[in-house]
């Protein structure tokens, strides 16, 4: 059975949150496939992850381990892929990246949670007068390029997980440390009082007019890229 995401995704049910001042927001999850698999180029992994930054008012950057500096190399390729394809307003043109760094392997040097998530991510990104001028225009793009970044250290959802081909989601199988953090990763980014409303420029954007953009956005790469 297929068990990878190709593309995009969309789940099909959109939840309508009403946020503490009185607005009805409609949330819509959306997965993509990762980046750099045997079937897909650059170009299309390029495309996948830019749309996504575009059309996401939060962005979760998943990765595995720790953010090593590749990471940061391709996600400073693919916000420029997507910069490509916006007009310049003036305006910072991505809203909030979330990293979500699973199997932390390392809760002695920083604990799990966004506190040592915050930790980590000031490490990676802090510029240092010692670093390659390049590797310090890297940090300094990323850091212009979103309105907020932040970052979730989780723990290993356990053996029963990873090594169990039927393994269905049953949350009585996954380790306690994995349930507990995931309790509060969720509401970090979906509760009503932490929504994120996607703007464009300078703008709320509606339920309806999504599909339009990823339209018009695919014929701009089509175009320009």
């Amino acid at each position: 059975m297929e068990r990878d995401t190709t593309g995009i995704l969309m789940w099909s049910k959109v939840f309508l949150v009403k946020t503490p001042a009185g607005k009805e927001v409609a949330v819509a999850l959306v997965d993509t496939q990762g980046s750099f698999d045997k079937n897909s180029t650059v170009r299309d992994c390029a495309t996948i992850f830019a749309l996504s930054l575009m059309t996401s008012s939060v962005l979760v950057y998943n990765l595995f381990n720790n953010i090593q500096e590749d990471d940061l190399q391709h996600l400073h390729y693919f916000t420029e892929y997507g910069r490509l394809a916006l007009e310049d307003s003036g305006q910072i043109p991505f809203q909030k990246l979330q990293f979500l760094v699973r199997d932390w392997q390392y809760p002695y040097e920083e604990q799990y949670g966004k506190d040592g998530g915050a930790n980590v991510l000031k490490k990676c990104l802090t510029v240092d007068d010692k670093m390659h001028p390049e590797l310090q225009a890297l940090r300094k793009g990323l850091t212009s390029c979103f309105s907020e970044m932040s970052n979730f250290l989780m723990p290993h959802p356990g053996r029963h997980v990873a090594t169990n081909p039927n393994f269905k989601g049953n949350i009585r199988q996954v380790d306690e440390e994995f349930v507990e953090h995931i309790q509060t990763f969720c509401p970090e980014i979906l509760s009503p009082a932490k929504l994120t409303i996607k703007v464009m420029g300078g703008k709320e954007v509606k339920a309806k007019e999504i599909v339009q953009y990823y339209k018009s956005y695919m014929e701009i790469f089509k175009v320009k890229i």
